[in-house]
């Protein structure tokens, strides 16, 4: 699997600034990596946010869309991935929690995103948005809720680059991490690993220093963090970061 990587090497990071005194935990199987949510960020210099994140060790910009219909909230579009492209280098991660969705695939994919995870809820035909998705030349995702089983999107495994298991109900930043999640995520690992699949296991809400570790020994590659990546403004995100990726605070 392309998530395989070289075990990180054990090391103490202590910041008293950011308030982190870190151990970091030697994964055997894969890198873990991170996608900052930019819904915490700071929207008035969202974009020195973002070339901030450049320089912190972050893998990931991940973009929660929603529309106020299919989620309770009302957040961003295209516009803001059109915005963003120019600031970084970073791979841009979209997360549409919109219905209908089809129709603006094209949109977000010309704006600038290299990752576009649609809700396997959203449309009766998840495949033909994915087969949409990857004909611009980019990556496509498909996500579960929390209410949803991971047997919703076996079907799907063999079509997608990712799955994202969101671990607190869509709609809002700052909700409590779901262990009821879990056992969805063991489940999906294993269902991917004996297919030898090439497809990441993202997740998505709740993410912090605690949760992050339950989160990758159910077998997480990419972690999606908002509060955690951006607590104590800019100089601490590297420090924030690298707590996240395999870091157990002590």
């Amino acid at each position: 699997m392309s998530c395989a990587n070289t075990p990180e090497k054990s090391t103490v990071v202590n910041s008293s600034t950011c308030g982190i005194a870190v151990k970091l935990v030697t994964h055997t199987m894969r890198r873990v990596q991170i996608a900052p949510s930019i819904l915490a960020a700071d929207f008035a210099k969202l974009g020195e946010e973002i070339r901030a994140l450049d320089t912190s060790g972050a893998d990931y910009i991940h973009i929660d869309v929603m529309d106020g219909h299919f989620v309770p909230n009302l957040t961003m579009g295209a516009n803001i991935v059109h915005a963003l492209r120019p600031h970084t280098k970073l791979p841009l991660d979209v997360h549409l929690m919109i219905a209908p969705v089809y129709q603006f695939i094209s949109d977000f994919a010309e704006s600038g995103a290299d990752i576009i995870t649609i809700h396997v809820e959203a449309d009766p035909h998840p495949r033909r948005i994915i087969d949409l998705i990857q004909s611009h030349g980019i990556k496509a995702g498909i996500a579960i809720k929390p209410s949803t089983p991971s047997a919703a999107i076996d079907h799907l495994l063999d079509y997608v680059d990712l799955v994202l298991v969101m671990t607190v109900n869509p709609g809002f930043g700052g909700q409590e991490f779901m262990p009821s999640q879990l056992k969805k995520l063991k489940t999906l690992r294993k269902t991917i690993d004996d297919g030898d699949r090439d497809v990441l296991l993202e997740v998505d809400g709740g993410v912090t220093l605690q949760t992050a570790q339950q989160a990758v020994t159910a077998g997480a590659d990419i972690l999606v963090a908002g509060t955690a990546s951006f607590s104590g403004g800019p100089t601490c995100y590297a420090t924030n970061i690298a707590a996240l990726r395999g870091l157990v605070a002590e």
